[in-house]
């Protein structure tokens, strides 16, 4: 883990669709100064108003993790905050010129690759973390999400569908900027394709697509090259958590526990654990640890 902050080196762009909008989105990252944190700026509205990405600006996790203020939102930002999360970068402004982040392969990789190519700086100020003391745990109709103390960040998630071809997944994944684009930032959101017919009609996934999702029938799946790994599945609920739970606002150290949960139930997890302050504490870093 790092001991400093980190933004981006350079300004870096990148275009697509929204998933639900359809709408076509251009979007760029700039370097941002210590303590600013992920800032999201709606450069098509007057004054160009910006949103950070903290829980506490969370409006919506119906279909995707959406923030807002004061009547502005960005919808769909778990993956492009995974990418931050997973390759430490702290300090960062996303500017794009529509209100749904664009979608790309349905996956984190676009992102991550798009951050690596920026370039990685390391700025002067320390990261401040929060430590799991004591375990904080939430459970509410078969869903479950616990954080417990660890010196590092692990995510082990389990998944249960009642489909042939994804029942019962499982997965542990120790958060690295080493391994995340290949173990994790590839895995793409899935849907059944009974679902996307019924979001279509009520004008919703305008963009969604077998280029930007795996998509499942009865028995097989729809897209022609499969899937990218055999448990894509757990694996994009983990790439979902990690950008979920980025929204603390700073770096956890600790492992994390979830059952099937979703955005919604990982939003109402962050709101219990500043509600159990006795349970962490923040400390900055003596030196560098190997991620």
């Amino acid at each position: 883990m790092n001991r400093y902050q980190q933004t981006v080196e350079k300004t870096v762009h990148c275009e697509g669709v929204g998933v639900h909008s359809g709408k076509s989105v251009h979007l760029t990252i700039k370097p941002a100064s210590v303590n600013q944190g992920i800032q999201f700026v709606r450069a098509d509205l007057p004054n160009k108003p910006a949103i950070r990405a903290h829980f506490n600006n969370v409006i919506d996790t119906s279909l995707a993790t959406v923030i807002g203020a004061d009547g502005v939102i960005v919808s769909t930002i778990e993956h492009i905050m995974a990418s931050f999360s997973a390759l430490s970068i702290d300090n960062a402004t996303v500017e794009l010129d529509h209100y749904e982040m664009p979608i790309m392969d349905g996956s984190a990789g676009p992102f991550a690759e798009l951050i690596k190519s920026a370039g990685i700086q390391k700025q002067v100020g320390p990261r401040c973390f929060f430590v799991i003391k004591e375990p904080i745990e939430l459970e509410e109709k078969g869903k479950f999400v616990g954080a417990y103390p660890l010196p590092g960040f692990k995510i082990t998630c389990s998944i249960d569908y009642p489909h042939p071809l994804i029942q019962s997944q499982s997965y542990t994944y120790e958060v690295s900027r080493d391994t995340f684009e290949e173990d994790i930032s590839r895995a793409r959101t899935f849907g059944f394709l009974a679902e996307y017919e019924h979001l279509k009609r009520y004008g919703l996934a305008r963009g969604g697509s077998l280029d930007n999702a795996i998509v499942i029938g009865e028995d097989h799946i729809l897209n022609e090259d499969g899937l990218r790994y055999s448990d894509e599945f757990v694996r994009h609920k983990i790439l979902d958590c990690i950008g979920d739970f980025s929204l603390m606002g700073m770096p956890i150290m600790g492992h994390l526990k979830v059952s099937k949960s979703g955005h919604e139930f990982n939003h109402a997890f962050l709101q219990k654990f500043f509600s159990k302050k006795s349970s962490w504490e923040t400390c900055t870093l003596n030196g560098d640890t190997p991620a």
